[in-house]
């Protein structure tokens, strides 16, 4: 058995080395490949079957017959593609646009419209002045647009302080008026107008006061402690007097009694909430 890996080769006596053909050849020597190849692709957009309206969307997957075409764009090949409707098995046809960077349905199908895009099948699209004109219309509209925002905004704003400063001089005329007729105002006004409002104050604590320590008839609450012979002297007109720590000491000058309270439960009656919802009762048959 010979050896797997040799270092030396036999050659006969009648090799001739230039005999030998390239293993490579230059591309152009090459035979041309096939055409048509079978690839597997998606649909690159959404389209609508002209023969049985059959909806394709976009990414479906299909098997495909790729040809390649004379037409070049910049020496850029474009392949044509051919699938078949899922539903009526029509053939569709679409092809590569290298100049739009999309695809261009040739037959078969129909294109569904989309927004950004003009003239789907690939007649009437824009050129590059056309979208450049565009863009401008658009840039200016946009501007005339925010400029009439702006404007609206600072009507508003004006509106507003007008309003205000005119609140404000409204204002200040009012108080103009007021210390007008009062005569001369100033330090002197505000000090007798406290002094008004502390005395009206006093009067009303000292009213609440009366009237929190008066019976309904009018007559004052006695204190728990204090004696019949006082309560005598009263009636008869002579002011009680208590007798403590060796003085006397009018009663009406006392601190007043404190209430007791009362605890007392008081039973709320019950609101007939069958009446208000619409329920009748039936009568008691006893």
């Amino acid at each position: 058995m010979s050896e797997r890996k040799v270092l030396s080769k036999y050659y006969p006596p009648d090799f001739d080395p230039s005999k030998i053909t390239r293993a490579r050849k230059p591309k152009s020597d090459l035979p041309p490949g096939p055409k048509v190849q079978t690839v597997r692709l998606m649909a690159p957009f959404s389209m609508k079957c002209t023969s049985c309206g059959e909806y394709i969307y976009k990414g479906r997957k299909f098997n495909a017959r790729k040809e390649t075409t004379d037409e070049k764009y910049y020496s850029i090949s474009i392949f044509r593609f051919y699938i078949r409707c899922t539903r009526c098995s029509g053939e569709i046809t679409f092809k590569t646009d290298p100049r739009g960077m999309d695809y261009v349905c040739e037959r078969g199908a129909k294109r569904n419209f989309e927004v950004w895009r003009q003239g789907g099948d690939g007649e009437g699209k824009e050129t590059d002045e056309e979208r450049l004109d565009r863009l401008e219309r658009e840039q200016e509209e946009r501007s005339a647009m925010e400029e009439l925002e702006a404007k609206v905004v600072d009507a508003k704003q004006e509106m507003a302080i007008a309003d205000a400063l005119d609140e404000i001089r409204t204002r200040n005329a009012r108080n103009e008026r007021a210390a007008a007729a009062t005569g001369s105002g100033g330090e002197e006004e505000e000090g007798v107008a406290e002094d008004e409002e502390r005395r009206r104050v006093e009067m009303e604590d000292e009213e609440a006061a009366r009237r929190a320590f008066q019976t309904e008839s009018g007559e004052r609450v006695r204190r728990i402690g204090e004696s019949d012979g006082a309560g005598e002297e009263e009636e008869e007109g002579v002011p009680g007097v208590m007798e403590g720590a060796g003085k006397k000491v009018d009663a009406a000058t006392m601190p007043p009694p404190q209430m007791v309270p009362e605890f007392r439960r008081v039973v709320k009656k019950k609101k007939d909430l069958g009446k208000a919802l619409g329920i009748k009762r039936k009568p008691a048959l006893v």
